[in-house]
C-alpha cells in the first residue's frame, strides 16, 4: 500500500521503475505505508537494496532528505547506501543524516551538548588514549594495582566498563556475565570507572561509548531538543537491527516516539551477544512499537535450493520463542546437496579439505571463491599447516596466523627456554612481560642468572630462583618472578622424564595463565588456543622435534599466507564471515563441544550457536562441506566426539554423507 505525502519538496527525482527493479517482497517493504515497520530480511535476500530503494522512494514521494535518518553499524555501509541513493535520485549524500550510531551521536552532541553540560570544545579519545586516562585513574586510587601482572590491565578494564555502559547494567553484572575471570575485582572496577568518568570531565574529553551514553541523556533530559529531532526526522531507518545493544535500542526508541521507524534485520543472524548485542531488541520490537507491521524478504539470491533447504531446517529446529518464523526460497538453480564429512581427527579433516581444494582448483575454480570457516581460531591450526605444506596460498581474514599470536609465542618461548637455556631471546620475551622489566633489564638479569648458575654449578633454570638473582629483580616484579621461576623449574623437571604435551600442560597451568587472565579481555578464547597446543605437542616424542616443527611451520605459513590476493583460499571464523559469500564453503569442527562450543552447552544456552551455524551455512553459493572429527586431540587424552547436535537434527535427505576411509600419518 502506497502513502501520500505533501509535494513540498523541490527535488526533481528521475523516474524509477520500482516494480521492475525489485521482487514482490522488496517492493512491499520499499513502498510500505510509514509507521513502525520491522523488515525481516533473510540471508542473501537483498537487504541493502531494499534500504537503498526505500530512501529513494521516500524522496520520490516528496520527503526532504533532511527528514530522513539512516543508522548503520559501519561508515562503509552508510556510504555505500547513500552513494547508491545519489546514483538513483541525484540527491547528494551530504544532504542526509546518515552514518553509524557513534557518528550521528557525535554530530548531535556538537550541536546540543552544552544543554547537558558538555563543553563545546570537547575532544574524542581514541582507544589508546582512553586506556591511558583509565590507567591514570586507576593509579590515582590504587597506585600499585598494575604492578601485579595478574590484575586486569587497562585494556580488559576498559572492556568491562564499556560492556556495562552498552548493556546499561552495573559493573558487577557485566563482570559476572561477560568477564567472570575478573569477579574478584568488581568493587575496585566500580571505583575505577567513577574515577575514569571524573577525569574525562576534568579534561573535557569523551570516549567512544560517551557518544552514545550522552546522546541518550540528551534526548531523555532535554525535552526541547528531543521534540525538535523527533519532529524533524519523519523517517528513521536502522540497518542490521539485530546487532543493536540495549543502549542503541533505547536511543532509537527515544528518537522515534511517533513510531515512524523501519528496522531492518534478521533475528536468525544475531550472533554478537559477546560484544553486547541483545537478541531481545528485535524479538520485542513490536512490544515497544505498537501496531508494528512485519514484512518478510525471503527470496535468497545467493545459495542453491539444496543449501537453503538445509539452512531452513537449522532454523526450524530452534527452541520455541527463539525467533520469527521464516523460510528462505532460492532464486538460483538446483545444485548438489551439501556434504557431511566424517573424519577421524582434525588432521584427517584437514587432509580431506586439501584434497578437495586441489580437485576444485584443477576443475578451474578460483581460489578466492573458496572459504574455510571455523568456530574458533585454534580450530584452524591443522588446516593452516596443511595448506602451507601443500603450497596453496591463503588469506586469513579473522586475525593473525596461529603461531604468530602473542600468547602462543609467549608459551613457545617458555618451551624454548626450558629446552635451551642459552636462548636469550626466549628469556627476554618472557621476562619483559613482568612489571618494570624492559629489554635492558632483561639482558642484565639473564647475564646475572648465567653467572650465578656457573658460580654455583647450578642449572640455569634453577638459578632463576636463587637469592642472588631474585634480589636484583625490580620490587614490583618479584612475586611474578618467583612464580615464573617455579613454573619453568616444574616444566624442566617434566621435560626430563615426561612428554612434550605434559610440558606444555605444565606451562599452561603455571604462572602464564595468571598473567594471561589480567592481560586480555578475551582470556577464555586465548586459553582455548593454548590448550590446543597440548594436542599438537602430543604428536611429538621429543621436545626438540616439537620446537623445530613450530619454528619451521611458522616460517612455512609466513611464506604461504599472504596479505591480499585474488588467488588465495579464505580462512575465517564464522563471526568474521558474516556478510560475506563464497562459491564453495568448508565448515570445520562440527562436533559437540567444538560447535556448539562447550561453554554454551554447559550454560544450557546453545541458540546463539545455532544462529552462528545458520550464518555459516548461508555463506555458501554452490557447494557446502560440513566436516567433523570423531576424535578430540586438542588437549589431554584423546576422546571420542559426537557429531554436532545441529548435524544430528538434520533430516538425512538434506545432505550426502562422506566417510573418509584412509588413515593419514603426520
Amino acid at each position: 500500500m502506497e502513502f501520500e505525502l505533501p509535494a513540498s519538496s523541490t527535488l526533481e527525482i528521475p523516474p524509477i521503475d520500482y516494480r521492475a527493479d525489485l521482487n514482490d517482497e522488496q517492493f512491499a517493504a520499499v513502498t510500505a505505508e510509514p509507521g513502525p515497520l520491522l523488515i525481516l530480511a533473510g540471508a542473501g535476500s537483498g537487504k541493502t537494496r531494499t534500504l537503498t530503494y526505500r530512501v529513494a522512494y521516500l524522496l520520490s514521494k516528496g520527503v526532504p532528505p533532511q527528514e530522513i535518518l539512516l543508522l548503520t553499524f559501519t561508515n562503509k555501509a552508510a556510504k555505500e547506501m547513500l552513494g547508491r541513493v545519489e546514483e538513483l535520485t541525484g540527491v547528494e549524500s551530504r544532504r542526509f543524516w546518515g552514518g553509524t550510531f557513534h557518528s550521528i551521536g557525535h554530530r548531535l552532541l556538537r550541536l546540543h551538548g552544552e544543554s547537558i553540560n558538555m563543553p563545546p570544545n570537547f575532544t574524542i579519545l581514541d582507544a589508546s588514549e582512553a586506556e591511558t586516562i583509565l590507567k591514570q585513574s586507576v593509579e590515582s586510587i590504587e597506585a600499585g594495582f598494575f604492578k601485579n601482572k595478574t590484575h586486569p590491565k587497562p585494556g580488559p578494564l576498559s572492556a568491562v566498563i564499556s560492556m556495562a555502559r552498552n548493556t546499561m547494567t552495573n559493573i558487577e553484572r557485566a563482570v559476572l556475565d561477560y568477564f567472570p575471570q575478573h569477579q574478584d575485582f568488581i568493587d575496585q572496577i566500580d571505583r575505577f570507572a567513577a574515577a575514569y568518568d571524573a577525569r574525562k570531565k576534568e579534561q573535557k574529553v569523551v570516549d567512544y561509548d560517551d557518544l552514545l551514553v550522552h546522546w541518550l541523556k540528551l534526548i531523555e533530559s532535554t525535552p526541547e531538543v528531543a521534540a525538535y529531532y523527533q519532529n524533524r526526522f519523519k523517517h528513521t531507518l536502522v540497518d542490521e537491527y539485530q546487532d543493536t545493544n540495549i543502549l542503541q535500542a533505547k536511543i532509537v526508541d527515544a528518537m522515534c516516539p511517533s513510531h515512524q521507524i523501519m528496522a531492518v534485520g534478521d533475528d536468525a543472524q544475531c550472533i554478537y551477544s559477546w560484544r553486547g548485542a541483545n537478541f531481545e531488541n528485535i524479538i520485542t520490537f513490536q512490544d515497544r512499537h505498537p501496531n508494528t507491521r512485519i514484512l518478510r524478504i525471503e527470496t535468497n539470491y545467493r545459495s542453491s535450493p539444496e543449501i537453503l533447504n538445509l539452512a531452513n531446517a537449522v532454523i526450524k529446529n530452534r527452541a520455541a520463542g527463539h525467533g520469527f518464523d521464516k523460510e528462505l526460497r532460492a532464486f538460483r538453480p538446483s545444485c548438489q546437496a551439501p556434504y557431511v564429512v566424517q573424519a577421524m581427527d582434525t588432521r584427517e579433516q584437514a587432509h580431506f579439505v586439501i584434497t578437495r581444494i586441489r580437485g576444485l582448483l584443477d576443475e578451474g575454480r578460483t581460489a578466492k571463491e573458496i572459504a574455510i570457516l571455523y568456530r574458533a581460531h585454534y580450530q584452524a591450526l591443522d588446516i593452516q599447516m596443511e595448506l602451507s605444506r601443500a603450497g596453496i596460498p591463503y588469506q586469513i581474514t579473522s586475525g593473525v596466523r596461529f603461531f604468530e599470536q602473542a600468547h602462543i609465542k609467549d608459551l613457545v618461548a617458555h618451551l624454548r627456554l626450558v629446552f635451551n637455556p642459552n636462548d636469550a631471546t626466549a628469556f627476554a620475551r618472557i621476562a619483559t612481560l613482568l612489571p618494570k622489566i624492559g629489554e635492558k633489564s632483561a639482558q642484565k638479569l639473564y647475564s646475572l642468572t648465567v653467572d650465578t648458575a656457573r658460580q654455583n654449578e647450578m642449572d640455569f633454570i634453577d638459578a632463576l630462583g636463587a637469592d642472588a638473582v631474585v634480589k636484583k629483580v625490580p620490587a614490583p616484579a618479584k612475586a611474578d618472578w618467583e612464580s615464573l621461576a617455579l613454573t619453568l623449574r616444574d616444566m624442566k623437571q617434566v621435560n626430563e622424564s615426561g612428554t612434550p604435551d605434559e610440558v606444555v600442560q605444565m606451562g599452561i597451568d603455571g604462572w602464564y595463565s595468571q598473567y594471561l587472565q589480567g592481560a586480555y579481555a578475551n582470556y577464555v578464547n586465548r586459553m582455548d588456543d593454548l590448550k590446543s597446543l597440548v594436542g599438537f605437542a602430543a604428536r611429538f616424542s621429543e621436545m626438540q622435534e616439537l620446537i623445530a616443527q613450530i619454528t619451521l611451520l611458522n616460517s612455512e605459513v609466513s611464506d604461504r599466507q599472504i596479505e591480499d590476493s585474488d588467488d588465495a583460499i579464505r580462512l575465517t571464523t564464522v563471526h568474521q564471515a558474516k556478510g560475506l559469500e563464497y562459491d564453495i564453503v568448508f565448515l570445520l569442527g562440527l562436533a559437540e563441544g567444538l560447535f556448539p562450543i562447550r561453554r554454551a552447552i554447559e550454560e544450557g544456552d546453545t541458540e546463539e550457536e545455532r544462529r552462528l551455524f545458520y550464518v555459516a551455512v548461508t555463506r555458501a553459493r554452490e557447494e557446502l562441506y560440513l566436516a567433523f572429527p570423531k576424535m578430540n586431540t586438542k588437549g589431554g587424552p584423546s576422546m571420542f566426539l559426537s557429531p554436532s547436535r545441529f548435524l544430528q537434527e538434520l533430516p538425512n535427505e538434506l545432505y550426502e554423507p562422506i566417510r573418509i576411509r584412509r588413515s593419514y600419518g603426520w
